[in-house]
């Protein structure tokens, strides 16, 4: 539901630019308003779900995701639509590092690498039904009809979690750390508001440059804290495993390069090649193939190679499928563009569940809630910079482009300023006067842009490669496994019942977790 609702909302951008007539910075905060909050909570909702329960977490989440959902496709303008984003993000905050800690506290270490291989495949699918499913609503509904998608899952997932979910949480009584909670908000929502403004603002701005040195300053105080408290709400000596450390840098490389990349393609698709919103549904579909085959058999790639190979591959292979897009224009066609998408897919899915099975292999399972927040900070992280960054790239070139190209043409002065500020406004001004040259100009600047940030997506995953080379472990080391395996049986009681969990390689012992009827 939350990579859907993301996804949706890139085949929705111009849609909903048209109808509440918003600019590129508003466009850009309906993303980030969502990933600022949420990014800003996981830390504090992923210990608190550990503190309190992964389930009740689970299902807080999915109440103000739903809500949030409504209010959002009842919007009257872009501020709102933004304001609204950000409440979903306190839902969002919730439900994420509640799924991935309730996965590893109940699979045991053998299956845990498949069982993390299909969620990762599921939010993989995503990815691609989102615009498809995206495109079909906006051709048939009005575009707050992309939001309401949410409430049917929010309802069954309401009432399956009551039945199918095992609850969980940390055995021991640590005590609240509302003052590290603080900081953790305060601090990254600062810096992520210092890197999504400073497309808009400029990265030198006094104001950009004040956020970012609060947010820093505020980060480093809660890493001290954390240090000095006997029962810290993130154990930092967590990052002196590779396998965390490590495993967290690749995953936040590799949601840089996505969500970058899917900011101005998504655009790409439909303003410069011209398909509606359903056709590039349709199209990026092409994402979900190899996210379904791949994802859930990279465990056994992992059994065989480790996983430093096949997370090396995964963002090489990344890392070409960019480098390859760049060789797309405005006369492409779904041929030039399909195989691009498939080699770009095949390499996140050889990323995604080797990366997060690493991170939470490496943490003691009563801590599962704040090692999944970590992994979806890292996550939200990446993708906030990704699209500032990209975009920050792709609109200084795109503007400096097509202002040369109108002011070289003797286009009126008010047409270029207007043109520089967005390609919507230049196709407008293009189709009003008539001018197919200013429409050819923009969509040239357009792929100039998009070409330079696909530079930009495929230069921090090679960075990402060379890390992974040199550090992450192949294998888990053998102290982590041994205690997860002992904590993972002390969570059980013998009942001389076969276990009824779905599992997914060879049967467990004749022991069941003490909790309500599940599947």
């Amino acid at each position: 539901m939350i990579v859907l609702d993301n996804s949706i909302l890139n085949v929705a951008i111009p849609t909903i630019q048209k109808e509440l007539r918003a600019s590129t910075s508003e466009l850009q905060w309906m993303v980030d308003s969502y990933t600022l909050v949420f990014a800003g909570l996981l830390l504090t909702a992923g210990s608190l779900g550990d503190r309190f329960g992964r389930r009740p977490a689970l299902q807080f989440g999915f109440i103000i995701f739903g809500l949030g959902s409504v209010l959002a496709a009842i919007s009257g303008s872009a501020g709102e639509l933004i304001g609204f984003r950000a409440f979903m993000g306190i839902g969002g905050a919730f439900i994420m590092p509640a799924t991935l800690s309730i996965i590893t506290n109940v699979f045991p270490a053998r299956e845990r690498g498949r069982a993390i291989g299909i969620w990762a495949a599921t939010a993989g699918v995503a990815v691609a039904l989102g615009p498809l499913t995206g495109g079909f609503l906006l051709e048939h509904f009005y575009w707050g009809s992309v939001f309401l998608v949410n409430i049917p899952i929010v309802v069954i997932g309401l009432l399956a979690g009551v039945f199918l979910i095992p609850d969980s949480k940390d055995p021991s009584t640590r005590k609240l750390d509302p003052v590290g909670a603080l900081l953790s908000i305060v601090s990254l929502s600062a810096l992520l508001y210092s890197v999504i403004e400073a497309p808009e603002r400029g990265w030198t701005d006094g104001a950009t440059l004040t956020f970012f040195g609060v947010g820093a300053v505020l980060l480093a105080l809660f890493f001290i804290w954390e240090v000095r408290r006997p029962d810290p709400m993130l154990d930092l000596s967590f990052f002196k495993n590779p396998r965390f450390s490590v495993a967290s840098v690749s995953i936040m490389f590799t949601f840089f390069a996505m969500f970058g990349s899917l900011f101005v393609m998504t655009q790409y698709f439909q303003i410069v090649i011209g398909y509606s919103p359903i056709e590039t549904g349709v199209r990026l579909l092409a994402f979900a193939i190899p996210m379904m085959v791949i994802a859930p058999m990279s465990s056994r790639f992992v059994e065989r190679l480790g996983a430093k190979v096949v997370i090396a591959i995964g963002l090489s292979l990344f890392a070409a499928g960019l480098l390859l897009s760049t060789g797309l224009d405005q006369s492409a066609d779904y041929g030039d563009i399909v195989w691009r998408i498939l080699v770009m897919a095949v390499g996140m899915a050889m990323i995604m569940a080797p990366s997060t099975d690493s991170i939470m292999g490496s943490l003691p399972l009563a801590r599962a809630g704040v090692g999944s927040a970590v992994n979806d900070t890292t996550r939200q992280v990446g993708g906030a910079v990704g699209v500032a960054v990209v975009g920050s790239v792709f609109a200084s070139v795109y503007g400096s482009k097509v202002g040369e190209l109108l002011t070289d043409a003797g286009s009126p002065n008010e047409v270029v300023r207007a043109a520089r500020h967005s390609i919507v406004a230049a196709m407008r001004a293009a189709a009003r006067i008539g001018d197919e040259g200013l429409a050819t100009a923009a969509k040239s600047a357009f792929v100039d842009g998009f070409h330079a940030g696909l530079y930009v997506g495929a230069g921090v995953l090679i960075v990402g490669v060379i890390a992974v080379s040199l550090w992450l472990p192949a294998r888990a080391r053998a102290e982590d496994i041994d205690r997860q395996h002992a904590e993972w049986e002390a969570a059980r009681v013998p009942t001389g019942v076969r276990e009824p969990f779905l599992h997914l390689g060879e049967p467990s012992t004749e022991h069941t977790f003490d909790s309500r009827p599940r599947l």
